[in-house]
């Protein structure tokens, strides 16, 4: 993989991963609490989105990631588009 699309890889999991998914966390605790949203309380919810973050961008979005998981085969795969 070249550095250009290990810089974007990683832009998008910097980004789209930990940002929005602090962002959306903290609007759902806002919402479910009712409370502010303090410092304390977005420092455990990126500690929280940083591993999701990381399985979303650099695991599922694999280009390869759903070859190696091989979930149908093939032929099974074939027969059902038909």
């Amino acid at each position: 993989m070249k550095l250009h699309k290990k810089t974007i890889r990683f832009l998008e999991f910097a980004v789209i991963g930990v940002l929005m998914g602090t962002l959306e966390d903290s609007i759902a605790v806002y919402f479910v609490t009712g409370d502010l949203v303090t410092f304390d309380t977005v420092w455990i919810i990126v500690l929280v989105a940083v591993p999701f973050a990381f399985i979303s961008e650099y695991v599922v979005d694999h280009p390869k990631f759903w070859e190696k998981l091989n979930i149908f085969k093939r032929e099974e795969y074939e027969n059902e588009k038909k």
